[in-house]
């Protein structure tokens, strides 16, 4: 990975999932898992991103692996801030002349404290201004909508702890909501279907490989059988279990209610004209959550409009906070919410 001048501005989806960083000029340049590895005792971090996810549910017991955010937003500051750093200076060279200016996504419904969190986790992380953009205006921009333009778009994001959902028009976000529930709640409900159906315990990385294998949001859309391997509560010994897509689209049948139903209420709200031009253009989906099979017919279904899937949705969030970098002094800068540190 090449080493960037630290004076590069820096744009980052700071996900519960994952982290992605964007340089000005250099495009993405990083793309993590938001996991970090401590030692228990001494609470120093021994790994980060895809090297601690690999130790997730095989550490000792003095180690624990955590994920530093939930829900969309900052759980564990002192963490949070360890792996940014890390980050960072992974993709830049340290100085103490020049630094970055950092726009950081977050969800719409973060509260005040929150925000504030965000900013100062990239203050102490060597910003010299940071500034928060709104995840749907970042993913409708990622998505490649001319949002600037007076006329709806409607774009939903679907991240590992939140779901977004937004009506964008001139700029600007028109109708929006968010819900803290995300791929994180279909992992929990994949883990819950199993261990009451099959006395099997499985972990979050395996509930998440069926998930990607076998999860369908539609019943009969796919055939597919996957193998999971977990501990039987019965016996205490290892056991694999097959598992088919219908089992699994019935274990996520309530986040996937979730998710329609908070389409629904923002489309609800969504003024007359606007509401007009959604018809015609339909719904975009961004965000890993996006990426579960059939979720765009079961939308399209349910809301009676045409749903489609922004064609790269993992990076919508981060590329659109880099076209805003890129074209920060000009129209976009009017994307970016105050307050701004500096």
């Amino acid at each position: 990975m090449p080493i960037l001048k630290s004076s590069a501005d820096i744009g980052i989806d700071l996900g519960t999932a994952s982290v992605l960083i964007y340089v000005k000029g250099r495009g993405i340049v990083l793309r993590e898992p938001s996991v970090v590895a401590v030692e228990r005792d001494s609470g120093s971090i021994i790994a980060y991103g895809s090297e601690a996810l690999k130790m997730m549910g095989r550490t000792p017991t003095g180690i624990t692996v955590v994920r530093p955010l939930k829900d969309g937003v900052i759980a564990n500051y002192r963490i949070t801030e360890a792996m940014l750093r890390h980050f960072i200076r992974s993709v830049s060279s340290p100085s103490r002349l020049f630094k970055p200016r950092i726009i950081v996504c977050a969800p719409t419904g973060v509260t005040t404290v929150e925000k504030k969190a965000i900013m100062d986790a990239a203050m102490q992380v060597g910003s010299r201004r940071t500034e928060i953009i709104e995840e749907p205006l970042a993913a409708a921009l990622g998505a490649g909508l001319d949002i600037t333009q007076p006329y709806g778009h409607m774009v939903l994001d679907i991240g590992g702890g939140t779901a977004d959902a937004a009506v964008i028009s001139l700029g600007g976000i028109v109708v929006s909501e968010s819900v803290r529930m995300g791929g994180d709640r279909m992992d929990e409900a994949i883990v819950r279907h199993v261990r009451s159906a099959y006395n099997l315990l499985i972990g979050d990385p395996t509930a998440e490989a069926v998930k990607i294998q076998a999860g369908s949001a539609l019943k009969g859309y796919r055939q597919d059988l996957y193998d999971v391997k977990g501990r039987d509560l019965v016996t205490g010994l290892p056991k694999t279990i097959a598992v088919n897509s219908d089992e699994i689209c019935t274990s996520l049948a309530e986040v996937l209610d979730e998710l329609v139903q908070l389409v629904k209420r923002v489309m609800e709200k969504t003024p007359p004209e606007l509401a007009g031009d959604i018809s015609e253009r339909g719904l975009v989906l961004t965000g890993g959550g996006s990426l579960l099979h059939g979720l765009d017919q079961l939308l399209s279904r349910e809301t009676g409009v045409a749903v489609h899937v922004a064609e790269d949705p993992l990076s919508c969030v981060v590329l659109g906070t880099g076209r805003a970098l890129e074209e920060f002094e000009g129209i976009y800068s009017q994307y970016v919410m105050l307050p701004r540190y500096s």
